[in-house]
Formats: structure tokens, C-alpha cells, sequence
């Protein structure tokens, strides 16, 4: 070990000289290091700090679109969206029941000092929208007390906040629909988009899209049913933006920038007003002379509901759909409480397009009663003619001896087929089968040798001409919750025999189907098997009148038969015996039908009838449907004539409104009489 001092010192000397170099170029290096930093935060990443410092200085509010308008072919308004003022109530944490009361007679002078006398509130009808029982809305929801609020009302209300804890005034868009019920069910109704945001998949990711202006706010009404929730895109807009400047504690310290929601698209419908309401008014007189008529022949003590849908037959527009009875749709407003929702229930949905059940007061009683999709029942026989000629099983001048009787299956086991009231028709052709409406003759002459001649795959074959009918699948209407029917024919050939399920088919008793469904297909009839997409959007206009969809019919399929074999449908169809339409103008085709269908142990009879008119080149089809309705020709037939002769008046059958012409033959008779006057 060197123990020298000397040779120490230098050593420790060395040692020190070489930290502290170490020690600045540490130092240099590391300031370097932040001054490169320095200059990347500042020329690089500064414009991005900026924006997002600015953006943490900002308070957005997003302001919801005000919903575009539903107007009917005509621009009469069916449902249409106003911005106004309306005051909300919250239930506070320290809130007493106590001062309910107190607080609703507080309201109530305001309203009746300021608001408008139109608009006026009780006490009581303020504190059941309070909703104290939390009947309608989650406590910490707060309640719609009243819409339409005056210049008057909103100027009190702000000035004396203090007064009214718990009260807020709020801009929002309130759906308002015609109070003529127009199309009810078809055109849909609205609720919160937080009430369906999770239990619907259309709403389930709106809340997350990037662009604020597309994000749905807690609060705004969504379409929830029909075209309203059809087209939800098309009608809903754009959100507008309020930005706030905010300092560090919250507090606004600067003017606001607003960037204007953008008004959605309206719809113009291809429904006519007055031929629906025509049609509305038809179906609930009807139920009420059937369900009380003396008339044996037309009595139907059980009917309770009815549908319809008016088709135009080269375009695909649907003019009227009816599910009667309905309901008002304005219910929705604020809120709507379980008694009125359960009044409703029976109503809201749309029976022309899915399985409904009329209102009956146990659900025992509703269990002895079809629903809205019903089996065709002599309908089909237009189409089972067809399927019979094109398949080669009879020629159109094929005869067939109706003794009122038809009998088929194991020997020992066998069916009998038998016509209503047990008529016997006697020789008859295919025209005059569909006229005298012989099932007899479509069991042997169809159901039973299309058995004989392919068996089990008969079936099948059957099913393929039902489907190409517009039968058992989608109209492809677009309409949510659409039903494709319900085809019972593979469940009887598979539990009964393929005999019995396409003997039963043949005259209309083997499949359940919409009354879309069955326009559809009558619309088939009438243009000679052009399937044609049922069409309810004329077009789509912008907030500055401009259109920006158009309509163009579509064909989905078509169906090629020898013009022979419609002919001989047509002959049959002009032939057919029905109540109420005496006096036509007009000529038209129809089958009407009268399906049997056992419902918990009684057999319930459906009226059903299917038209076109003028028989020559058909205008418009017609399908109506009254379940427990009796003989389709009694119940059905005379509501479908009411129908053709309000779209004549309307439209015109022709081309040309009746009127129109009408008019003008009044007014040619006023000149004459003027003239002759003034001689």
C-alpha cells in the first residue's frame, strides 16, 4: 500500500476532476435534451396543445334537432314537431310530499294569470303529472308539467326562480300528431332515447358516434314503432352546439358560440288522408252492424277488430292501411302513465302486418279468438285455379261434378269436403268454381292430384307458388316487426299427411297470413303476377323544400302464366256473389272468403275478401280482414266498396278524381243556368 501524501492528493485530485467533468456534460446533455423538447412542444405539438387547451377552457352543450314532419300524399300534416318551452318539475332529495300541493296551486295561479286560457291546468292535473307514486318516470327523472309555455309564463317563471325550487324551463321539440288518428299504427309513435337505448338494437351504439352533432341526447324522442322508426335517420337532423369559454372554476367568461341544429327530412306518404279515414270509419261501422245485425246471414256477434290496406296495383303505393280500433297517439306527450298504457296495448301495434289480438278482458277470453293473422280461405281459390292449370292437372275447359261432397284418405279413415251451408254446385269449370266458391272442386281438382301425382313433394311445390304469391315471406315493406305469416301446411303434412295439408291448402285452410300480405298478392292477380314492393314514401323533402329521395315502384319478383289461365281467373272473379256493391260505377274482380280456424276448442269464421278494380286495367287492390267476422261477402266485401269509392273520389279509378269531374259538371251546369238567366 502507498502510503505517500503527496501521490495521494493527485490521486484524489484526478478523481475529482473526472466527477465533475461527469458531472457537466450529465448537466449539458440533459439541457440539451430539454431544450429539444422545448422545441418540439412549441413548433411541433404546440397547435395540438393549443386546440386541446382551448377545448378544456370550452363548455359544449349539444342542442337536439327539431324532427322532420310526416305529411300524407295531399301535405295534410300527420305528425309534425314544434319547438316550444315547457316546465319541468324534479323531485329534490329533501323534497316533502307534503308541499305538493302547496307548489301545484303555486303553478296553477301562474298559469292561469299568464298562460294562455286554451292551455289552462288544474291543480290535480298538475299533481298527477308530478308523478309523486313514480308511476311513469325513476325519481330522479324530471316530470313535463306543461308544454306551450307563454312569453308571459317564461318571463315569470325566470325572474322568480327562487320561488318554484325544483322547476326548470326547457326548449325541446314536441311531436304533435293529427287529432283525426290518421294511420296510426302505420306511422309509429315516439319515446325517450334513454328509455330504449339499451333495450333496442337500433339505439344501442347512437350515443357513442364521434361527431357531437350525430350523438343522441338522454332526452330527445325516438322513433320506437312504423315510420317513425323506419326512418329515424331521415327524420331525426343534426344536433346543434352551444360553446361556453370557462375558467378554471366553471365560470362562463365570454360570449357564446351556437351552432344551429339542422331540421330533419319530412316524408310525404303515399297514404291518401281522406280515403284512410274513409277506411277507418268503414271498418269500425262495419263491426257495429255485424256484431248486432238481426241478419243471420251477416250477424258475427263476435267481431271486434278489422284491417285493411288499399294497394295501387302497377306502383306498389299503399293508400290506405287500417288496424281498427286505435288510439291517439298524442298520449305519448310527457310521459304516459301504466293504466293508460295498458288501455292502449291491445291497439298499438299494426294488425295489418303482425299477429294482433283484439281487446278482450282475460287473457282466457282472448285464447277463444283469432288474431289478426287469419287463414285466406276462399281467397286462395284465384291462386289454387292457377297453380291447377299451370301444373297441368285440368285444362280451363275442365269440368268437375260438385255433388257437394268430397271425400278423401284411407280407406275407413276417410274426410269429407263439403261446400258451405252444404250447397251443391253441380258441373262445373274453373271460372265457375271460383264463382261458386266449390271446395270440393280445388280438393280433388288441385290439393288432391297434386298428391297423386308428386306425394310428399307436392308440398313443397305448393309452398313455392305461395311464396312467389307474396304468401309466408316478407311484403319487403320495410315495416319493423313485420310478420311473413304463418304456414301451417308442413306442420299438417308432417302430423296429419301430405294429402290432407295440401287438400286443406287448395281452398285456402292451411297458412295464416298478413292483410299486407294478401293486397299483395290481390295486387298480383290484378296486374297478371308483377309482386310489387308496397311503397309507403311518395318522397323525402329537405328543410328548404328541396326533394331529395324520390319513388320509384319496384317489381320483386314476377310470375309468368298464359294469358288463358288469368282470363279464366277473371271470369270467375266477375262472377262472384257480394254484399254492397250495388250501384258500382265501376267494375272490378273479387273473391271473397269465409276461413274456418278452431280456436281453443270452437271453430271461429273469418271474414275475408280480396278485389281489384276496374277490371280492366286495375287501379287499385283491396284486402280487408275481420276476424270472427262470419261470411267474408257480408263483413268484409261492403267495407272494401267504401274504400274503392273514396279512392275514385280522391284519385279517381280512372285517372281522374270523381271530384274533380264532378266539379266541373257542377260548374258547366252553373254557367248554363247563368246563361240561360241572362237571356
Amino acid at each position: 500500500m502507498n502510503d505517500d501524501p503527496q501521490k495521494r492528493e493527485i490521486v484524489n485530485r484526478r478523481h475529482f476532476s473526472f466527477r465533475l467533468n461527469l458531472f457537466f456534460f450529465a448537466v449539458f446533455a440533459l439541457f440539451s435534451i430539454l431544450i429539444v423538447r422545448l422545441a418540439i412542444l412549441q413548433f411541433v405539438e404546440g397547435p395540438t396543445l393549443s386546440a386541446a387547451g382551448s377545448e378544456k377552457s370550452t363548455r359544449s352543450v349539444k342542442i337536439a334537432p327539431i324532427r322532420g314532419n310526416i305529411y300524407d300524399s295531399t301535405g295534410s300534416a300527420i305528425a309534425y314537431s314544434t319547438s316550444t318551452q315547457s316546465l319541468y318539475f324534479t323531485i329534490s332529495p329533501d323534497f316533502k310530499t307534503s308541499d305538493s300541493e302547496k307548489i301545484a296551486k303555486s303553478l296553477a295561479e301562474v298559469f292561469d294569470k299568464y298562460g294562455d286560457p286554451a292551455n289552462a291546468m288544474t291543480v290535480d292535473e298538475i299533481i298527477e303529472r308530478m308523478d309523486l307514486n313514480y308511476r311513469v318516470n325513476y325519481i330522479s327523472v324530471p316530470r313535463r308539467i306543461k308544454t306551450g309555455l307563454t312569453k308571459e309564463e317564461i318571463a315569470y317563471f325566470m325572474e322568480n326562480r327562487a320561488q318554484f325550487p325544483g322547476i326548470d324551463i326547457v326548449e325541446e321539440s314536441v311531436r304533435n300528431y293529427s287529432e283525426d288518428t290518421v294511420a296510426v299504427q302505420l306511422v309509429g309513435y315516439l319515446k325517450k332515447f334513454k328509455g330504449v337505448r339499451e333495450s333496442m338494437e337500433t339505439y344501442k351504439a347512437k350515443g357513442e358516434e364521434d361527431d357531437p352533432r350525430l350523438q343522441y341526447l338522454d332526452e330527445e324522442d325516438v322513433g320506437v314503432d312504423g315510420l317513425e322508426l323506419m326512418y329515424q335517420d331521415v327524420l331525426r337532423g343534426t344536433n346543434g352546439v352551444k360553446r361556453y369559454p370557462v375558467n378554471n372554476a366553471g365560470q362562463i367568461i365570454g360570449p357564446m358560440e351556437v351552432t344551429n341544429p339542422e331540421k330533419g327530412n319530412d316524408l310525404y306518404l303515399t297514404i291518401n288522408k281522406n280515403v284512410q279515414l274513409v277506411t277507418e270509419q268503414a271498418i269500425m261501422d262495419q263491426i257495429k252492424k255485424i256484431s248486432t245485425s238481426t241478419n243471420r246471414a251477416e250477424r258475427a256477434e263476435y267481431a271486434k277488430a278489422g284491417y285493411a290496406v288499399a294497394m295501387e296495383v302497377d306502383t306498389g303505393k299503399v293508400v290506405a292501411m287500417a288496424s281498427m280500433p286505435d288510439y291517439d297517439p298524442n298520449i305519448w306527450s310527457g310521459g304516459i302513465s301504466p293504466e293508460a298504457y295498458d288501455e292502449i296495448t291491445p291497439v298499438m301495434a299494426n294488425g295489418t302486418i303482425r299477429q294482433v289480438y283484439a281487446n278482450y278482458p282475460t287473457q282466457e277470453e282472448r285464447n277463444r279468438h283469432p288474431s289478426s293473422l287469419v287463414p285466406p280461405g276462399s281467397t286462395m281459390k284465384p291462386l289454387s285455379i292457377l297453380i291447377g292449370l299451370n301444373e297441368k292437372l285440368f285444362t280451363t275447359s275442365s269440368t268437375f261434378n260438385d255433388t257437394g261432397a268430397f271425400w278423401f284418405g284411407a280407406e275407413g279413415h276417410q274426410t269429407k269436403v263439403g261446400n258451405a251451408q252444404g250447397h251443391v254446385y253441380g258441373l262445373l269449370d274453373p271460372a265457375k268454381a271460383i264463382a261458386k266458391s266449390s271446395n270440393p272442386f280445388m280438393a280433388a281438382m288441385v290439393g288432391d292430384r297434386l298428391y297423386d301425382r308428386d306425394g310428399k313433394k307436392g308440398v313443397d311445390l305448393w309452398d313455392s307458388y305461395m311464396e312467389q304469391f307474396g304468401l309466408g315471406v316478407s311484403t319487403e315493406s320495410g315495416l319493423p316487426g313485420e310478420s311473413t305469416g304463418i304456414k301451417e301446411y308442413f306442420h299438417e303434412a308432417e302430423n296429419g299427411s301430405p294429402q290432407s295439408a295440401l287438400v286443406y291448402a287448395s281452398f285456402g285452410q292451411q297458412g295464416r297470413y298478413t292483410t299486407l300480405q294478401l293486397a299483395q298478392y290481390a295486387a298480383m292477380l290484378a296486374n297478371h303476377g308483377k309482386r310489387m314492393k308496397p311503397q309507403f314514401v311518395e318522397k323525402v323533402v329537405n328543410a328548404d323544400g328541396e326533394t331529395v329521395q324520390g319513388f320509384t315502384p319496384q317489381v320483386l319478383n314476377t310470375v309468368e302464366f298464359p294469358d288463358a289461365y288469368w282470363k279464366e281467373i277473371e271470369t270467375g272473379m266477375s262472377q262472384v256473389n257480394v254484399q254492397g256493391f250495388e250501384g258500382v260505377s265501376y267494375t272490378f274482380n273479387r273473391k271473397t272468403g269465409t276461413s274456418e280456424q278452431s280456436v281453443a276448442g270452437r271453430i271461429a269464421d273469418n271474414g275475408v275478401f280480396i278485389a281489384y278494380a276496374p277490371a280492366e286495367n286495375p287501379k287499385l287492390a283491396v284486402a280487408v280482414v275481420i276476424p270472427d267476422g262470419g261470411f267474408g261477402g257480408w263483413s268484409a266485401a261492403p267495407v272494401a266498396r267504401k274504400i274503392f269509392d273514396a279512392y275514385d273520389q280522391e284519385i279517381g279509378l280512372t285517372g281522374t278524381p270523381a271530384k274533380q269531374t264532378q266539379t266541373s259538371t257542377d260548374a258547366a251546369a252553373n254557367t248554363d243556368t247563368d246563361a240561360g238567366t241572362a237571356e
